[in-house]
């Protein structure tokens, strides 16, 4: 299944056991928009600290999220330049006026005439299929069992 993630989707999952097998998902084709990858490598490294000084464990040791573990996600994780959405930018826009950041992923999903998965609803009514992640663990499952 091919599917577009969205930042805040990509840094909440990174950081569960439970979300690292479901980036990792062998019946997954993910893509992020470099500038998507960008803002999740930057807000990693934020969720990160503010983790580690309020003490908390994510059940993903920080050297496998930060060492190992992101260059399995970035292996993993198709990237794409900005040159093969540029032209759904605009319309993207429109469709996902009050985040400007959110656009590169729309604009990718409308050029891929896939979904996208996020639990942002900004991207909700936006008129590209929206996948949450409670929703996609539950389609996998029910295709595992069938």
């Amino acid at each position: 299944m091919l599917l577009v993630v969205d930042a805040s989707t990509l840094v909440a999952e990174a950081l569960r056991v439970r979300g690292r097998a479901l980036l990792l998902h062998s019946g997954l084709d993910l893509m992020v928009p470099i500038e998507v990858w960008g803002e999740f490598e930057h807000e990693l490294d934020k969720r990160i600290a503010v983790i580690a000084a309020r003490g908390i464990s994510t059940g993903v040791p920080r050297e496998e999220i930060v060492g190992s573990g992101l260059d399995e996600l970035r292996t993993r994780l198709t990237v794409v330049p900005a040159a093969m959405y540029v032209d759904a930018l605009d319309e993207a826009r429109r469709r996902v006026p009050r985040d400007p950041r959110d656009a590169p992923s729309v604009a990718l999903t409308l050029t891929l005439g896939c979904g996208i998965l996020t639990g942002d609803y900004d991207f909700f009514g936006c008129g590209v299929p929206v996948w949450t992640v409670e929703t996609l663990l539950l389609h996998l499952e029910a295709d595992a069992t069938s």
